[in-house]
């Protein structure tokens, strides 16, 4: 399946990098504002992903406040994320495709993974976030890099697997974060390969 691939893009958040803490955080400042407990905002956060929806962003909607700055301190890679590119970037050129604020060349670069990057196309810089798909138009056309040649990873359903396969990339849901939570209802969201981590996704890649 994957013998004529090029590119390799990645998504950031849940994929790449741990948000569990960010996420706690988050979740947290929502319930002081709502003046629920964080247990009710973490439970309506994941009935809301298993509907392939963003639960954090609709917790806060029910709830009648404002989705709190997002904690980009509690962002740190996977344990395995630093390994697992090291390995890739000998076969495959790397990409990013992300939803993500001004700076993720920098905070990549912080964190010790820029250098396994090619190409990083992030929304804040390209006006256009995911799902829309002109995101991964910029992402192919900057890559020279014809679809059935790229692999799109990511840990959303909705914002990575159903618009790559759109625009006919290959796919891989990789099941980390809040994002395990999703369910495939319908054939356009069924990904080509599903994995729990990066390591596995190195031993299939």
């Amino acid at each position: 399946m994957f013998q004529n691939i090029k590119w390799l893009f990645f998504d950031v958040g849940s994929t790449i990098m741990d948000e569990q803490l960010a996420y706690e955080h988050r979740m947290r400042e929502i319930a002081g504002r709502a003046n629920v407990s964080y247990e009710k905002v973490y439970e309506m956060a994941v009935a809301y992903y298993k509907e392939n929806k963003k639960g954090d962003l609709e917790a806060a909607k029910k709830l009648g406040v404002e989705l709190p700055k997002w904690y980009q301190e509690g962002e740190v890679p996977y344990a395995d994320a630093v390994q697992c590119l090291g390995i890739l970037y000998q076969k495959y050129q790397i990409g990013i495709i992300a939803n993500q604020p001004p700076g993720t060349k920098e905070r990549l670069a912080k964190k010790g993974i820029l250098k396994y990057i090619d190409l990083v196309i992030a929304s804040a810089e390209e006006g256009v976030a995911k799902p829309d798909g002109r995101i991964f138009e910029i992402a192919l056309e900057r890559s020279r890099c014809k679809p059935e040649q790229a692999v799109m990873i990511g840990d959303r359903i909705d914002n990575d697997i159903v618009p790559a396969k759109l625009m006919g990339m290959r796919t891989i849901w990789i099941k980390q974060g809040f994002g395990q939570y999703g369910n495939i209802r319908q054939e356009m969201e069924k990904p080509d390969f599903i994995v729990s981590n990066l390591s596995e996704l190195c031993n299939i890649l």
